[in-house]
């Protein structure tokens, strides 16, 4: 790490811990996890703002409104605002606060906005990352846990005669969105990442099925 961005991290992660709720899922250690993805990715796009990258990744979710909010989806926005006042006030480069406040608005699932530039590409794709794989499967079950929902349904957990569900049941998460990701990476690295950590789900849920269909034993 140049010394630009080691005089930059500890103060984005006290920013970052200071706006932390209670969400295991959402704690410092994903923001930690979130910026080593996209030093993987930016391996890839060496003209990619460093500085740029490293403040989106920390401070994405600055605003972190719970998955089964109405207003889940003005959450990034919202954070975005909020970073752009806070890293004004620390002196940040002023010709890179529209870039940062982009990225940390693009990378948001439910708000839909397209990242325009590559270092939006990048956060978006380090976050995703972390929703894939055995720490995305462990987090999964944390927040739909805190949701109240079941681990899967009773009868049918794959659901094949009924809709997807993950309001009510935990496992149909990864059909819903989870096994969608890879294929909306932005990057290439992205993409191949993804894919991998995503096999990781899938093995894990034939498990899960092979041992929710077991017949019950018998006295």
């Amino acid at each position: 790490m140049n010394t630009l961005l080691s005089s930059w991290h500890p103060r984005l992660v006290a920013l970052a811990t200071a706006a932390a709720a209670d969400d295991g899922a959402h704690d410092t250690n994903h923001l930690h996890r979130v910026w080593r993805n996209a030093t993987l990715l930016m391996d890839d796009y060496p003209e990619a703002d460093a500085l740029v990258v490293l403040a989106a990744c920390y401070l994405h979710d600055l605003v972190n409104l719970p998955k089964n909010s109405p207003d889940r989806h003005l959450a990034s926005r919202q954070a975005a605002r909020l970073a752009s006042r806070q890293l004004a006030e620390l002196g940040f480069p002023p010709e890179k606060l529209a870039a940062t406040a982009h990225a940390i608005e693009t990378h948001s699932f439910s708000a839909g906005i397209k990242p325009e530039t590559i270092e939006a590409k990048i956060v978006q794709d380090a976050d995703r990352l972390d929703a894939l794989g055995a720490v995305g499967l462990a987090r999964m079950f944390y927040t739909a846990g805190r949701m109240g929902c079941a681990l899967a349904h009773a009868d049918d957990p794959m659901a094949l005669h009924r809709e997807l569900d993950d309001k009510a049941y935990s496992l149909d998460h990864i059909d819903v969105k989870l096994a969608t990701l890879p294929a909306k990476m932005q990057t290439a690295a992205g993409r191949r990442l993804g894919q991998s950590r995503l096999a990781e789900l899938i093995a894990f849920r034939d498990s899960f099925i092979a041992e929710w269909a077991a017949s019950p034993a018998t006295p």
